[in-house]
């Protein structure tokens, strides 16, 4: 019985290495669990603030991404849609060339069959000439062997020659 009943030295000197050790724990201890607690909630906060600025900013990128490549996407179609109006535009303009300098070409070959027909057209009445000088001198030949027909012919025109300068 006697643990269940301490004397009173026992328990006064318990109470005083009781009182030493808390004032000391007190004093020393307590101070600094105290202040690793709180380092250590202001740390988890910290951290928590950081990760929900965190989400935020990459909240915040993944909108900027999502803009960005909606304008990439609306940038790319108004590209496209100016190659292919420059590629049609380049298309008409050499149609247009092709167009033109087949008219010149046609307009070349225009002229040069017209001159070539002009060139025909000389020789032949070059050749008739030719042709109506010779049946001429041949005929003349043989309706002039008479001298008398040659005074004749010298006669008429010479009567030709002053009437038509009268």
């Amino acid at each position: 019985m006697q643990l269940l009943k301490p004397e009173f030295g026992l328990v006064f000197w318990m109470l005083l290495c009781f009182g030493v050790v808390f004032f000391v724990l007190a004093k020393y201890g307590f101070p600094v669990i105290t202040k690793m607690v709180n380092d250590r909630k202001a740390y988890i906060d910290d951290s928590l603030e950081a990760a929900h600025k965190a989400n935020e900013q990459l909240a915040s990128i993944k909108q900027q991404s999502e803009e960005i490549l909606s304008s990439a996407k609306t940038e790319q179609g108004k590209i496209l849609k100016e190659a292919a109006e420059t590629r049609d535009r380049i298309i008409a303009e050499a149609r247009d060339q092709a167009k033109a300098a087949g008219q010149k070409e046609l307009d070349e070959i225009r002229l040069q069959i017209q001159a070539e027909k002009e060139q025909a057209i000389r020789d032949i009445r070059r050749q008739v000439a030719e042709l109506s000088v010779d049946v001429a001198q041949k005929v003349l030949r043989d309706s002039l062997k008479d001298p008398k027909e040659q005074m004749s012919m010298i006669d008429r025109l010479v009567d030709e020659a002053l009437v038509s300068k009268s």
